[in-house]
C-alpha cells in the first residue's frame, strides 16, 4: 500500500496484523533499541519491534546492513549515514520506507485507521480553508473520512519536514489541499508551507507534494522531498 505512494527509489516493507508474528520472527532488538522500551507495556514494545523489523528488512533490500534505529530529537528516528526514511504504525499495521539520501532529501509516511477523528480534533488541526475543502470533498464522496486523511497528511508532512529543519511545524503552518483521482479512493496532496521552508540543494522549499490512499480499513499518506535534479516546488535561497 505505502509503496504505491512513493517514488520508485524508495524501498518499503509493511506488515498487517496477520503478518506481525512473521515480521518479528528471529528479530532481536539491538541493545540501544532495547533500552528505549525496557519499561514499556507489551503493546508499545510490540509496535516498536514490528516497525523496526520492517525498517531492517527495508535496509536489507536496499543493500545496507541493518542498524539500530533509536528515537532522536522529538522522537524522530535516527537513520544510518547515507539513508533517510520514515516509519509508521497503528492498530493492525506497520510500515517503513527507506531511501538513499542521494535520491530523496526527505520523506514521511503515515497510516491511520479509516474512521472519523474524535470530536474536537479537526478544529484543533485544520485551517479554515482546509475545513472548507474537506466539506466539499465530503459532499462529493461521504464514504471517505476526509478529516482523518487530513490528519494523516499533516503527520506525513511533519515527518518529512523535521529531518530537514530540526524544528517543530505546527498544524497551522502548512495548508494542505487533498485531491481525489477517478475512483475516489486515492489521489494527491500538496502542503503549502506557511513558514519559511527548508533549503535543499541551495533552493528553498515552498511546498511538499505527496499521495494518499484508502484501503483495507486504513488511510495512508506519503510525502517525498526530491533532490534538486528531480524537480520540485522551490525558489533559490537568498544568500
Amino acid at each position: 500500500m505505502i509503496e504505491e505512494l512513493l517514488p520508485g527509489a524508495v524501498v518499503t516493507v509493511e506488515a498487517y496484523a496477520h503478518d506481525e508474528d512473521a515480521a518479528v520472527d528471529g528479530i532481536e532488538l539491538y541493545p540501544e533499541e532495547e533500552a528505549v522500551v525496557a519499561r514499556a507495556v507489551a503493546k508499545r514494545r510490540r509496535e516498536f519491534t514490528v516497525v523496526r523489523a520492517c525498517a531492517r528488512r527495508a535496509m536489507e533490500k536496499l543493500g545496507v546492513t541493518p542498524r539500530a534505529l533509536v528515537p532522536g530529537q522529538r522522537g524522530a528516528p535516527v537513520w544510518p549515514d547515507g539513508l533517510t526514511g520514515s516509519m509508521t504504525h497503528c492498530e493492525g499495521y506497520a510500515a517503513a520506507a527507506v531511501v538513499r539520501d542521494g535520491d530523496l532529501a526527505s520523506l514521511g509516511i503515515d497510516a491511520e485507521p479509516h474512521g472519523p477523528l474524535p470530536e474536537g480534533v479537526l478544529a484543533a488541526i485544520a485551517l479554515p480553508a482546509e475545513e472548507a475543502r474537506l466539506d466539499r470533498l465530503s459532499a462529493g464522496d461521504p464514504t471517505v473520512h476526509w478529516d482523518r486523511l487530513l490528519f494523516s497528511a499533516k503527520e506525513s508532512v511533519y515527518k518529512a519536514w523535521f529531518p530537514l529543519t530540526g524544528r517543530w511545524l505546527d498544524f497551522s503552518e502548512a495548508d494542505i489541499e487533498v485531491c481525489a483521482e477517478p475512483g475516489g479512493r486515492s489521489g494527491t496532496l500538496r502542503a503549502q508551507l506557511l513558514v519559511p521552508g527548508p533549503v535543499v540543494d541551495g533552493r528553498r522549499i515552498d511546498a511538499f507534494d505527496g499521495r494518499w490512499t484508502v484501503r483495507r480499513g486504513l488511510v495512508a499518506t506519503a510525502v517525498s522531498v526530491p533532490r534538486d535534479d528531480h524537480g520540485r516546488s522551490g525558489s533559490p535561497a537568498s544568500a
